[in-house]
C-alpha cells in the first residue's frame, strides 16, 4: 500500500476540566483506521508519579509517539520535581528543536491538580481559558459542551463526563468508553 493510500488512524477525544479544587482528565477508548473501529477500549489517560508528585496526562495522536513524549515528560519531571510548567516548557523546547522529536505526531493535556496545560509539537505550552482544554478528533465538540456546563452545579468529573458523552454522540471517531482520572491539590 502506497503512503498516499493509507487511510490514516483516527480517534481520541481528551478533555481536561478544572473546577472546585480538582482537575479531571477524561479520554474515550476508540481507535479507528479509516472507517473501521480497530479498538474501542484504548486507555489514553495515564497517571504518572515522577519524584513522588502525581501528574495526570491524556494524549491524542499516535500512541507510540505519545508514549515517547510521556517518557520524556516523566524524565523532565524527575529533573524538576513538582514543577509541571517548567517540565512542560522543557519538553516543548526539545520537541520543537530535536530532529527526532519533531516527527512525533501527538498532543498532550497534563495536570498536577493545580495547573492544567496543553503541550503541542509546535512548541506551545498553553494554559486554557475558562479552565477547560480538549484535544483530538472530537475535542472541539467536547470543549464547546464543557464550556457550556462549566458554570453549572456539576463538579469537574460531571462536566467532563457529560461533555465527552456529547462529543461521542457527534464525532464518529469518539466513543463513550471513558477513562477518567481525577487529581486535586
Amino acid at each position: 500500500m502506497a503512503q498516499d493510500d493509507f487511510p490514516g488512524w483516527h480517534g481520541t477525544t481528551i478533555i481536561g476540566v478544572k473546577k472546585g479544587g480538582e482537575v479531571v482528565i477524561a479520554g474515550d477508548g476508540q481507535v479507528s483506521l479509516g472507517q473501521t473501529v480497530i479498538k474501542g477500549t484504548a486507555r489514553k489517560v495515564r497517571r504518572l508519579s515522577p519524584g513522588g508528585f502525581d501528574v495526570v496526562a491524556g494524549f491524542a495522536g499516535s500512541t507510540a509517539d505519545a508514549f515517547t513524549l510521556l517518557e520524556r515528560l516523566e524524565a523532565k519531571l524527575e529533573a524538576t520535581p513538582g514543577q509541571l510548567q517548567r517540565a512542560s516548557v522543557e519538553l516543548a523546547k526539545d520537541w520543537r528543536t530535536d530532529k527526532y522529536l519533531q516527527k512525533l505526531e501527538a498532543m498532550l493535556i497534563v495536570t498536577d491538580g493545580s495547573e492544567l496545560l496543553v503541550i503541542t509539537g509546535a512548541g506551545d505550552v498553553l494554559e486554557p481559558e475558562h479552565d477547560v482544554a480538549a484535544i483530538g478528533s472530537g475535542g472541539n465538540y467536547a470543549l464547546a459542551a464543557a464550556r457550556g456546563m462549566i458554570d453549572s452545579d456539576r463538579d469537574a468529573e460531571g462536566v467532563a463526563r457529560d461533555a465527552m458523552a456529547i462529543a461521542a454522540d457527534i464525532c464518529v471517531y469518539t466513543n463513550g468508553n471513558l477513562t477518567v482520572e481525577k487529581i486535586s491539590k
